[in-house]
């Protein structure tokens, strides 16, 4: 009875009401003209039942995305096939897809009846002013009877995802803090295949042209050894993105988080424009190691773009990882809220001797949307003490509130180490 209710529409409810009611007053009455008015109604609204489910609605449904990976507020176009698997034609479907709220209001579309194996294909398009990785289906089918008395739906499996990408402000003076060519942190990247912890010499093989012998080397160790051609070695700079919900403020995107993501995805992309080695390190429960490592910029913003809000111990994860890529020096950079006490002394440990430091600290308080939210001073407090601690290690700091963009804050640290520097 209750997927009865929910199959008739309001008229259909009614004409059923009405033509049970009316059977059973011609009876009791002995009006058969009122009997056969109400047997009537009562068969017109089976008929309409037999109507919408003399199909199965069984549907395959693909979806196809283009482009798939967007900035914000670009325009993604989603096409969705759909094929009738049945043998009898399917009615006309009224279908609407179910699409995340950042994308927009569900696009909706009548598909004509189809024939079996035939497929019906449709395009609309997606924009998100958010970032993220925002989901596109299931379908959801409607079918209605001519006479509007009852409503059949179904939904169809299947969804797509469209990965948008957090916005990359523009940064300036990043030089000031090294060109990506010299000896800070740096390690000589080989022609061979090697990595980063390749020599100069190597042993002979194969094919390699005697000119490139190296003969002192040979002579030391009994075996031909030859000389690998070294490339212009990078600066290693380390990214780090605080995503702990503890350490943040606001919600949306005017929240702490979001100007972190922005600001994490606009110095990785800068950094890699002079010429660095970039390793940006963020929080990521799903992994063995509770941390996620990228080193190239499209890796690094498809990780940004899902990053959300973790628990406590999720920077002391990403710490930890960090002190391995750090132990031989090379800039690295902190993004993120306000830390206890023993996690801005592990933070400020990372900063190698000789090396940079750069500290954008958040202060919470100041994110929340509103323009009238007042200041909190305790959280103000807390993130200047990190920035003391840091400060105190040799690193270049600044706390900043929602009214500091990010290249705002780049550029007042890298110009306070020119300042330092004369």
């Amino acid at each position: 009875m209750y997927a009865l209710r929910r199959t008739l529409t309001t008229r259909g409810a009614s004409f059923a009401g009405s033509g049970v009611v009316l059977v059973l007053a011609g009876v009791l009455l002995g009006q058969h003209d009122v009997t056969r008015v109400g047997v009537l109604l009562l068969a017109l609204t089976v008929a309409s039942l037999v109507i919408v489910r003399r199909h199965g609605l069984h549907l395959e449904v693909s979806r196809s995305v283009a482009p798939g990976r967007v900035a914000i507020d670009q325009r993604s176009v989603v096409t969705v096939r759909v094929r009738n698997t049945e043998t009898s034609a399917t009615p006309i479907l009224m279908a609407e897809e179910s699409i995340d709220y950042a994308l927009g209001d569900r696009p909706r579309f009548v598909l004509p009846a189809l024939r079996g194996g035939v497929t019906q294909e449709v395009q609309y398009t997606v924009r998100s002013h958010t970032r993220g990785v925002h989901r596109v289906g299931p379908l959801q089918v409607r079918v209605r009877d001519p006479f509007g008395l009852t409503l059949r739906t179904a939904a169809v499996s299947g969804h797509a995802e469209v990965v948008v990408l957090p916005r990359v402000v523009p940064l300036t003076a990043g030089r000031s803090l090294g060109s990506g060519i010299g000896s800070e942190g740096s390690i000589p990247h080989m022609v061979a295949l090697h990595g980063e912890d390749d020599q100069t010499v190597r042993e002979y093989r194969d094919g390699d042209d005697l000119r490139r012998i190296h003969w002192p080397a040979t002579a030391r160790t009994g075996d031909l050894m030859v000389r690998q051609e070294d490339r212009p070695a990078k600066r290693r700079a380390v990214v780090l993105l605080d995503s702990r919900a503890e350490g943040h403020g606001g919600s949306g995107r005017s929240s702490s988080l979001e100007w972190c993501v922005t600001t994490a995805a606009s110095v990785t992309a800068h950094l890699v424009e002079g010429a660095h080695a970039v390793h940006l390190l963020t929080a990521d429960p799903g992994t063995d190691t509770g941390t996620r490592h990228d080193s190239t910029v499209e890796r690094a913003l498809d990780t940004l773009a899902r990053v959300r809000l973790g628990g406590t111990d999720d920077m002391r994860s990403v710490l930890h990882d960090a002190s391995a890529l750090t132990g031989q020096g090379g800039l690295v950079v902190y993004v993120g809220g306000p830390l206890g006490d023993d996690d801005a002394h592990t933070l400020a440990a990372l900063r190698q001797p000789g090396s940079s430091g750069v500290a954008l600290v958040v202060e919470p308080g100041s994110f929340g949307g509103s323009r009238s939210r007042r200041r909190d001073p305790a959280a103000n407090d807390v993130a200047e003490a990190t920035a003391a601690t840091l400060r105190a290690s040799g690193w270049l700091t600044t706390v900043v509130d929602a009214a500091t963009g990010p290249a705002e804050a780049w550029t007042s640290v890298v110009s306070s180490a020119l300042v330092g520097a004369r």
